[in-house]
């Protein structure tokens, strides 16, 4: 899917602004289409998790991941 792809090739500073608070529901959504896409049950279940409680604690969590990592924790294929 093109947004997947867009999502994944952001630079950097991209990744880090969408994983602030209120837009941090941008990788929620990101979550949920590829594990649709990719009928991987987990990933879609992260996703909709993060969108109820992504605003108030998890967008830190993906903030520091985004810093250390490159990328936000779980946004690859969960087994």
């Amino acid at each position: 899917m093109e947004f997947v792809k867009w999502m994944d090739e952001l630079p950097f500073i991209g990744k880090l602004l969408l994983s602030l608070p209120i837009v941090d529901l941008t990788w929620a959504i990101y979550r949920i289409i590829k594990g649709v896409n990719n009928k991987n049950n987990g990933l879609l279940i992260v996703g909709i998790l993060w969108v109820v409680f992504g605003s108030y604690a998890l967008w830190l969590v993906d903030f520091i991941t985004t810093i250390i990592l490159g990328k936000p924790v779980l946004t690859d294929n969960l087994e």
